[in-house]
């Protein structure tokens, strides 16, 4: 078995922003409490950390910031995906220069590239750092699905090490563990389905709801790996009317709400992504106070 960059739960950090700038102080407050309640990696600059609208001066300063609060108690994982193959290898090269533990790559969007493309744009990155690469595929976004068979034979790079599956699609989990095996280490990408995803192989979730329920998710995660598979199931069916709301609206607008009403941020986003409608907004809260977090 290769091994992989973490076991259980990684959380998919966001960006706390205070009027126009970085929340710095929030950022650092974010990560103390989530290694505290038990996660295992932290993921900086994913989709939910809003890379899009993250400036090139601001990257570096977030990434060095997690990476010295976190100060090596778990894996710091940065997203460093780019629709251009140039861009997502600068910023793969500075997170390595800064002290990144592992890199996220999103398969490039909007340029809807073929499998040949796909397995070349990895390569290329895979070819300038030495860090593990977890891949991360997610069609509903990015408009391309990276096929199992692509994965595959990405994998066998030595640094093209693990991927983030979040297509939705049980189906493609089940081709993943075919094609693969454990010559690649896959992380469940969608909250509501890490029990059936670790059932196939998953090593563990890359989580949205983790900024929410750190310890719930952690928990959930090392049950079904310690072989507590009912408790497993528990905690996924506990945790779903939350998840459900928390992805009423594309991520992170959810998310960054509920994290407000817990005063652990301020609310604000950066267009074009805009906060919740009343009635989503509502239907959060209720989740909020079912679950004694508000």
């Amino acid at each position: 078995m290769r091994n992989a960059m973490f076991y259980g739960c990684g959380t998919a950090l966001v960006t706390p922003f205070q009027g126009n700038r970085i929340d710095f102080d929030a950022l650092e407050s974010l990560i103390d409490w989530q290694i505290e309640e038990g996660v295992d990696a932290l993921v900086i600059l994913g989709t939910t950390g809003e890379p899009s609208t993250v400036t090139d001066a601001e990257r570096p300063a977030i990434i060095e910031c997690a990476v010295t609060r976190v100060s090596r108690r778990v894996p710091v994982i940065v997203g460093t995906g780019s629709n251009d193959t140039k861009t997502a290898i600068r910023q793969s090269v500075e997170a390595q220069t800064l002290g990144a533990d592992g890199l996220l790559v999103v398969t490039p969007y909007y340029n809807r590239a073929s499998q040949e493309g796909l397995a070349r744009h990895y390569a290329a990155i895979a070819e300038r750092v030495e860090l593990p690469i977890i891949m991360y595929n997610v069609p509903g976004r990015t408009g391309v699905n990276l096929l199992p068979q692509t994965v595959a034979a990405l994998a066998r790079h030595p640094n093209l090490c693990g991927v983030k599956e979040a297509s939705g699609s049980i189906r493609q989990l089940t081709d993943l563990a075919a094609a693969c095996g454990e010559g690649v280490a896959v992380y469940c990408g969608n909250d509501d389905q890490v029990v059936p995803a670790m059932a196939l192989g998953a090593r563990g979730v890359i989580s949205v709801a983790a900024n929410v329920i750190p310890r719930q998710m952690h928990e959930l995660s090392m049950a079904w790996l310690q072989g507590d598979t009912k408790r497993a199931l528990e905690l996924q069916l506990k945790a779903l009317p939350l998840i459900r709301a928390l992805f009423s609206e594309v991520s992170p607008i959810p998310v960054k709400a509920a994290l407000a009403r817990m005063g652990l941020i301020e609310e604000t986003l950066r267009l074009p992504l805009w906060p919740l409608e009343e009635g989503k907004a509502e239907a959060l809260n209720r989740e909020l106070k079912r679950a004694g977090l508000v």
